[in-house]
Parts: structure tokens; C-alpha cells; sequence
């Protein structure tokens, strides 16, 4: 079983884009893949239900990906307060109930996390609870241009002082021609003061929401090193 716990420093790091690229291209790999999502805020009303648009968002580049998901909650908020809002307490014990059904369901599930590892789920569970909960390693996407140095080096030792294994880090959106050096050192300053490794670097892609399916998976397979961040020799990558 391939097990994988997408997260990220902030909003809007590319978290959901990756985990959809990652499960569609194990998917066309062979392996049958799951993504679930614990917890998913800000949900939207269409057609007068109410939707999960990360995973909607997978089901548009693979419709024969299974999602799932424990928990939806309209709010735009940290989980905690998104549930509050709703009147519901968050539940460690269903979702781990909840992704031990899905184990048995397929070969590669992909978890996609909230809002990071420091976001509360409720008064006593972090998200770094979670993961550590379901012994699954963490995959962190960080966007160069939309967080600091400070926040992903914080976010790499936090892991490390939960005993959460961190499979590497994806830079997304990394722009190759940065005059920051921030940006431009960033790959080797990850590597430098953590245990990461950094396992890909996708540059910026237009339009995400209309990306063809081949295009992600071809952005995937060029810009990631798949079989590092699932651990496994991948027989159709090694020929």
C-alpha cells in the first residue's frame, strides 16, 4: 500500500494541484488511487449541495480517481472554527475509522490536508495529531513567492519534533528566473538546515483550472520525483 499526507505552509501553496497531478499519475501508472480529505473547509453550494472543491477539483482531472472525505464545512476558516460554526466537534476517531475503509479500497491513497500541520482541529488536536495518528508521511508543497524561508524551515522541524516522517518537499510555482535570493537559494537552504530532501520543482502553470489531464501528469512525471516521494521502484518509470 502506497500511503502519502499532502500538506503545506499556507493557503493557496498548490497543495490540492499536486495532489490531484500525484494521484493522477499514479493512476495512470497502474495503481488504483484513493485522495481523501479529512476535513474540507470552505466548501461551495452548486445545484443545492454542497460540494468539496478540492476534490472536485481531482474528480476534474480524473474522474476515476475515489475521493472521500470525513468532514465539509462551508466556513472559510481553520478547521476548529469552521466546525464550531457548524455545531460539530471534529472526530479523531472517525476519520481514522474512516481511512482504514479506505485502505482496503485501493493501492495508493493520497491524504490531502487542511491548512497545515499547526491547524488546529479541535481544542487539543493539531493536524501534526492527525498524521501522527495515522503513521502516514508527510509530502510538504511550499510556493516560494507566497511564504518565507522562516515559515518552511518551522514548518520542516516541526514535523521532526512530532516524529513525523517527512517524505520531501515540492516547490510549486517556482519561478527559475527570481532575482530574490531567497527564491533562488531555496532548494539548497531546505536541504541545508532540515532532514528534506526537495523531490520536485514545478514552475508556474497558466490556467489550472482548464490544465488537460496529459499536460498535469507530463508536468508531474518532468518536474517530481515520483518514486521518491511514494518510496517505491515504479517499474514504467525505470525503462
Amino acid at each position: 500500500m502506497l500511503e502519502l499526507y499532502v500538506s503545506g505552509t499556507e493557503q493557496n501553496s498548490g497543495k490540492t494541484f499536486i495532489t490531484a497531478g500525484l494521484a493522477a499519475t499514479m493512476q495512470c501508472l497502474g495503481y488504483s488511487t484513493s485522495v481523501y480529505k479529512p476535513v474540507q473547509t470552505n466548501a461551495i453550494e452548486k445545484n443545492g449541495f454542497i460540494q468539496a472543491p478540492d476534490l472536485a477539483y481531482v474528480k476534474f482531472i480524473d474522474p476515476y480517481i475515489k475521493t472521500y472525505f470525513s468532514y465539509l464545512f462551508p466556513q472559510k476558516a481553520v478547521p476548529v472554527l469552521a466546525a464550531g460554526s457548524s455545531g460539530v466537534t471534529i472526530e479523531r476517531e472517525k476519520i481514522i475509522q474512516d481511512y482504514e475503509q479506505i485502505f482496503h479500497e485501493s493501492e495508493c491513497i493520497i491524504t490531502d490536508g487542511s491548512q497545515g500541520l499547526a491547524a488546529p482541529l479541535t481544542g487539543s488536536l493539531l493536524e501534526a495529531d492527525l498524521v501522527k495518528s495515522l503513521g502516514v508521511p508527510v509530502l510538504l508543497v511550499v510556493s516560494p513567492e507566497k511564504t518565507t524561508v522562516n515559515n518552511i524551515i518551522m514548518t520542516l522541524n516541526f514535523a521532526k519534533s512530532r516524529d513525523i516522517a517527512v517524505r520531501g518537499v515540492i516547490l510549486n510555482e517556482y519561478p527559475d528566473d527570481s532575482a530574490d535570493l531567497n527564491i533562488k537559494n531555496l532548494p539548497r537552504l531546505v536541504e541545508e538546515y532540515t532532514d528534506a530532501k526537495v523531490l520536485g520543482i514545478l514552475q508556474h502553470i497558466e490556467n489550472l483550472k482548464n490544465i488537460r489531464p496529459d499536460d498535469l501528469i507530463t508536468n508531474i512525471l518532468y518536474g517530481i520525483d515520483v518514486e521518491s516521494v511514494f518510496n517505491i521502484k515504479i517499474a514504467k518509470l525505470s525503462m
